[in-house]
């Protein structure tokens, strides 16, 4: 069950998905990895480091610099649902998720079904991951992907 501290991070992921760069085949989206101690071990926006890099995909790659993180009791913040498809890279957020072991999900908007047919969620509690979803921030989201695609085009 989502707090409000899982309000507070999911909000931090949302400001931090507006530094994603316009592009016409992601979403902009911002991802927070934070431990059980409630402190932020490594955050990822949508094209970071390269155009197709997504914002999950980077806060997991960052915490390689993290000495022995408990990520069985870890939470990744992701604006929009983990992606279960994909057409730049044959890995998925959902798929790097599960094999770093992080325990739980918090997202604020399922993908829509323009560029993937997505499972995240689903997917990612068949394999035992706690999965919340704050769905009254996926407005904030929508409205901040509108202005990325116009930008992008």
């Amino acid at each position: 069950m989502a707090s409000s501290e899982d309000r507070r991070w999911l909000t931090a992921a949302i400001d931090l998905s507006r530094l994603s760069l316009p592009t016409p085949t992601n979403y902009a989206v911002g991802a927070i990895v934070v431990d059980h101690h409630g402190h932020a071990l490594a955050t990822g926006y949508t094209g970071e480091w390269n155009p197709r890099d997504h914002a999950e995909e980077v806060a997991l790659a960052k915490l390689a610099a993290v000495p022995r993180p408990d990520l069985a009791k870890a939470t990744i913040y992701s604006t929009l649902e983990p992606c279960t498809a994909r057409r730049s890279r044959p890995g998925t957020c959902t798929g790097l998720i599960l094999a770093r072991g992080i325990g739980r999900v918090v997202f604020a908007l399922r993908e829509p079904l323009i560029l993937a047919d997505c499972r995240g969620a689903e997917s990612l509690r068949e394999a035992g991951v706690d999965v919340d979803e704050i769905d009254d921030l996926g407005p904030l989201v929508r409205e901040i992907n509108a202005q990325h695609f116009i930008a992008a085009q």
